[in-house]
């Protein structure tokens, strides 16, 4: 059995957000299929935008201030937790953005089934699981397969970007992605922050507790 990087947390699931998941579903939810996909179909009428993907999207705001300031791009973004969803959903809704998609499930069944290869910009991961515990560690989604089907995915001079603010992961993200064929670090190691990344909610909560954020970008060669 394929270990799952995630655990399905139930969370509180609002009206709001219960209202924004069963009313917007049908047009902004992409069903799981063992199939590549057609981005032009997925995207319509703005089926020429490249798509940049982003996994585990937390409560979506990020996602969605990055879109809003984008909106020459399109954004796929995968999550199992539908409190979250419904977060994105309602924040779509309120932000009138049409540039997101989202796929409810496994981020690495979606990339090795769904994605076509060098088919996306840019790939964010922002404040994934960093799974503490030693023996939990294998559970990780940033490692070895998963980073080579990562790497297949994204286009000549796409990039991968993740941030975390667990010491432990960053260094073995670090590791992992520099022995990833296809990859290659922008940084002489960890990467500066960029200025277009919004602060998320981990990121507070991750300062509050003395945690160093660490970003990690490395391009498609």
């Amino acid at each position: 059995m394929t270990l799952k990087s995630y655990v399905k947390r139930t969370g509180h699931f609002t009206e709001a957000q219960k209202k924004a998941y069963d009313s917007m579903s049908s047009e902004y939810l992409i069903p799981f299929s063992a199939e590549k996909q057609d981005f032009h179909k997925i995207f319509g009428s703005r089926k020429d935008n490249n798509v940049i993907m982003e996994i585990g999207f937390g409560s979506g705001y990020a996602t969605a201030e990055i879109a809003a300031a984008n909106p020459d791009k399109n954004y796929l973004c995968i999550e199992v937790h539908r409190p979250g969803i419904g977060k994105l959903l309602w924040e779509i809704e309120k932000r009138g953005l049409y540039n997101i998609r989202i796929i409810e499930y496994d981020a690495a069944e979606v990339l090795e089934k769904m994605i076509p290869q060098e088919s996306l910009e840019g790939i964010h991961v922002f404040f994934p699981d960093p799974w503490p515990k030693k023996r939990h560690r294998k559970r990780r989604l940033i490692q070895r397969p998963f980073t080579k089907t990562l790497a297949l995915s994204l286009k000549k001079n796409g990039y991968f970007y993740m941030v975390t603010d667990w010491e432990d992961y960053a260094f073995h993200a670090l590791e992992e992605l520099s022995s990833t064929e296809g990859l290659s670090n922008a940084y002489d190691g960890f990467a500066l922050p960029v200025s277009w990344r919004p602060v998320t909610r981990f990121e507070r909560k991750g300062r509050e507790k003395g945690h160093k954020i660490r970003e990690l970008f490395f391009n498609k060669i």
